[in-house]
């Protein structure tokens, strides 16, 4: 080979990695880690999303499962990967708001590693009661449990768990007295209340709907800052106690240091998905409402959202178990 084809190849070589370098994004697969097992809300949303993002961008959007460790495996996958917005998270608040402040030996900082992309969807909780509490809504409740102070219990899915907090954040505030019952998960707690175990939770509208309709259990308020579409009959509780708010938030992270045009490009693509007409009611129908916010303003809902839960966690006391 001659010196001037040496030098061509080079120079085509050249060319074809700077054109590859600055190839738009996406311009190949995309990963979307989620820190939970197949079936949770948030892995819900994550194949929702990426079917339909899969369709806009025209390159794969593939959802893998990195459970255990409190996110830490999850986190670790994305600390692992390049940061170039091809490897992207999607995951509820309390791996951010929650988990610092129960597990002191934490492999990632939420606040650090990670890069908000959009807030995908917010999932409300509802306050039930047992049908056999003689109650009707939420200021007969208050009176009935401030009547018997320390005598009814409330189930939860978990020490830590929004439901836990939701439940002692109302307690803190409305200076109630009910007694905490932790199980391991909805699916324990819910039919503890079903049962007349507990006599009240906090859980998703999903897992109460059909005790509701067959008048098991009584729907008394929801933990969102306003009422909740999927049942506009009942009230928030920041309707008597201003500023409360704890609902649930599912949103997508890249790893920190990714560029912020490729931050905003993704963004944009998953906003305007869970924008389409189609998906309110299927969101409605896992007990979610679209949300759609973008980088800036998810960092600002984040970090009130941690502030809160900070607050709940220190006034009520709450300890890790």
């Amino acid at each position: 080979m001659t010196l001037r084809s040496a030098l061509l190849v080079l120079a085509a070589l050249a060319l074809s990695t700077a054109a590859e370098a600055q190839a738009p994004y996406p311009s190949q697969a995309v990963r979307i880690v989620v820190p939970y097992a197949p079936g949770g809300v948030p892995d819900t949303v994550a194949r929702f999303v990426a079917a339909k993002l899969q369709a806009r961008i025209g390159h794969s959007v593939v959802v893998e499962n990195r459970a255990g460790g409190n996110g830490s495996v999850a986190a670790s996958a994305i600390a692992a990967a390049p940061a170039d917005g091809y490897t992207l998270m999607v995951t509820d608040s309390a791996m951010l708001s929650v988990n610092p402040l129960f597990l002191t030996q934490l492999s990632y900082n939420p606040q650090k590693d990670f890069v908000p992309v959009t807030l995908l969807a917010r999932a409300p909780i509802f306050l039930a009661v047992h049908s056999d509490v003689p109650v009707t809504n939420l200021g007969e409740f208050v009176d009935y449990v401030k009547a018997r102070p320390g005598q009814l219990t409330y189930g939860s899915a978990g020490v830590g768990s929004t439901h836990h907090l939701t439940m002692a954040a109302m307690n803190s505030a409305l200076g109630l007295n009910i007694t905490h019952v932790p199980y391991r998960g909805s699916g324990q707690s819910v039919p503890a209340l079903l049962g007349g175990h507990v006599q009240a939770l906090f859980s998703a509208y999903p897992s109460l709907k059909g005790a509701v309709e067959t008048n098991r259990v009584k729907l008394l308020a929801t933990n969102g800052a306003q009422r909740s579409p999927l049942a506009p009959d009942v009230p928030s509780l920041a309707e008597i106690i201003p500023g409360f708010d704890l609902i649930t938030l599912i949103g997508m992270y890249a790893r920190a240091g990714t560029p912020s045009a490729v931050v905003e490009k993704i963004a944009a693509e998953a906003i305007a998905v869970v924008k389409e007409p189609d998906v309110v009611p299927q969101f409605a129908a896992l007990g979610m409402e679209p949300a759609g916010e973008g980088p800036t303003a998810f960092a600002k809902t984040i970090d009130a959202e941690i502030a809160r839960v900070t607050k709940v966690v220190e006034s009520a006391g709450i300890k890790p178990q």
